[in-house]
């Protein structure tokens, strides 16, 4: 334990996801031997996330203005939604330059031990989107395929098949998931069983 603002700090940086005390300590002590100016502009970026930042009105994810880059952008496919668990999720399907669609994050999973439920998350939204009760753009734009992209956990796996069960009584509407399964370059023997099982189930014809 250290004395006075130290041990405050630690306490507090202890507190954000995937710091733990060791790494909290490190962080301190950084901050304590950074010049005045790195410690400005870290104060100045906390009261920019505080202050400015909102979240898109239409997909969920954070946004610098009303809509995000990627609902604002004409050239995405508006009948394509993939759904996320969170905004960290949308730059991770788009760092793989694959996915020309637009985006729902739903603002978690469904856990009901941690007093997750349905009305925890974005899911009326979404329903509202496919249904055509929020404005796209200047026309109405008809979903065709939602691309269902939770985390292939068992609270992502429960979010997973809540949302197709919910989704099955719009006409017309494909319902996707994301394959799961072996990694390239991993070796078979290390492949856990649901990950190896997953693989299996996945198959596709060469």
């Amino acid at each position: 334990m250290y004395e006075g603002p130290v041990q405050d700090l630690i306490d507090e940086l202890g507190k954000l996801p995937g710091i733990g005390p060791k790494s909290a300590q490190r962080i301190a002590f950084h901050l304590l031997t950074a010049d005045r100016a790195q410690i400005v502009r870290l104060q100045d970026a906390l009261q920019r996330i505080r202050d400015g930042v909102q979240f898109c009105v239409v997909c969920g994810t954070v946004a610098e203005h009303e809509k995000c880059r990627i609902c604002s952008d004409s050239r995405r496919d508006r009948t394509m939604i993939c759904v996320v668990e969170e905004p960290k999720d949308v730059q991770a399907v788009e760092r793989t330059r694959e996915f020309k669609g637009v985006y729902h994050v739903l603002g978690g999973a469904l856990d009901p031990l941690s007093g997750v439920g349905p009305d925890q998350l974005r899911i009326r939204e979404l329903l509202a989107r496919i249904g055509g009760q929020v404005p796209e753009g200047d026309d109405a734009v008809e979903v065709t395929e939602v691309i269902i992209a939770t985390d292939p956990n068992t609270e992502g796996e429960a979010t997973a098949t809540y949302l197709v069960r919910m989704l099955r009584g719009f006409p017309g509407l494909s319902v996707t998931r994301l394959a799961s399964g072996l990694p390239m370059g991993g070796d078979l023997e290390f492949a856990d069983e649901l990950t190896l099982g997953r693989a299996l189930s996945g198959r596709r014809a060469l």
